[in-house]
């Protein structure tokens, strides 16, 4: 800016700030950053069912000597109760609110999951041989783990699915979580 152009200023209004547009479909890193925060609240419940679920599940096999497939799958069922507080009040919190059509899919999907658990578990410890406290413990583990990711697809996806209210907040606001 030269000094004329300065002195033609004064006394103007300044130009009115730019307006932000507005905000239209989130993009792919407002997903990106939606998917994974709602990994990282999957993560925080499922690690506190996986830590009830290792408790109840020593304590029977080997504090109380139970049968291993007896205390895994109530070890699992335990946990299972425990899941679903924290899911429905903490990790998708913000989904369609408690319905008896969400907690009956929550209990059947997650009776498959522990199916898939406790065969996964069986054929761990008695069909590889991982029997004692630490190979029945790494054969829990296993099993956890593999069933978490059915657990976390079928949990997004129509147990704790978003209505169609949700859905427009979110087209609207991309900052929002899950």
């Amino acid at each position: 800016m030269n000094l004329f152009e300065g002195w033609a200023r004064i006394g103007r209004r300044a130009p009115a700030p730019a307006q932000p547009s507005p905000a239209g479909p989130p993009g792919p890193s407002a997903w990106t950053r939606r998917v994974a925060l709602e990994v990282v609240k999957f993560a925080a419940v499922g690690g506190s069912g996986v830590a009830v679920n290792f408790l109840v599940f020593n304590l029977l096999l080997h504090g109380l000597k139970w049968a291993p497939m007896a205390a895994t799958v109530v070890a699992s069922c335990v946990a299972m109760g425990t899941n679903y507080l924290g899911f429905r009040f903490f990790a998708y919190r913000d989904r369609a609110s408690r319905t008896r059509r969400q907690i009956f899919l929550f209990f059947v999907f997650s009776g498959i999951g522990v199916v898939m658990e406790s065969a996964l578990f069986y054929v761990a410890y008695h069909g590889l041989g991982m029997s004692g406290p630490l190979g029945s413990n790494l054969a829990k583990a296993l099993s956890i783990v593999l069933a978490s990711a059915f657990r976390f697809l079928v949990y997004r996806t129509w147990v704790f699915e978003r209505t169609k209210r949700d859905h427009q907040e979110l087209v609207q606001d991309p900052q929002l979580p899950g």
